[in-house]
């Protein structure tokens, strides 16, 4: 991972744990993303484009869908796993045709 996409997830985080600490987890009792001190535009809009922050019953306001957050972060370990497997094979498979090339 490189240290950009670090930093947003870092930030997508920070602004989901914002708005679990103020129990903003219904619509009726969502926030603005300021009076949390979330100011990230790219985290907010990342996050409201998976559902995972979702429109309040007042414009303007936001609040956390905990199971679009859980499967957001199933899905990401899953792909994290899938690579480290694919870079294993790759890995293995550079391995075996290094040691079993034929000489002339």
């Amino acid at each position: 991972m490189t240290a950009a996409a670090a930093i947003v997830i870092r930030r997508e985080k920070d602004a989901v744990a914002a708005y679990r600490s103020a129990g903003a987890t219904t619509p009726g009792r969502a926030h603005r993303p300021e009076g949390l001190g979330v100011t990230n535009a790219m985290a907010i809009r990342r996050l409201t484009s998976r559902a995972v922050l979702r429109p309040g019953t007042e414009p303007g306001t936001l609040y956390l869908d905990e199971p679009s957050w859980t499967a957001l972060r199933s899905m990401r370990r899953r792909m994290a796993v899938v690579l480290v497997i694919v870079g294993c094979a790759f890995a293995l498979a550079s391995w075996y045709a290094g040691t079993h090339l034929v000489q002339p």
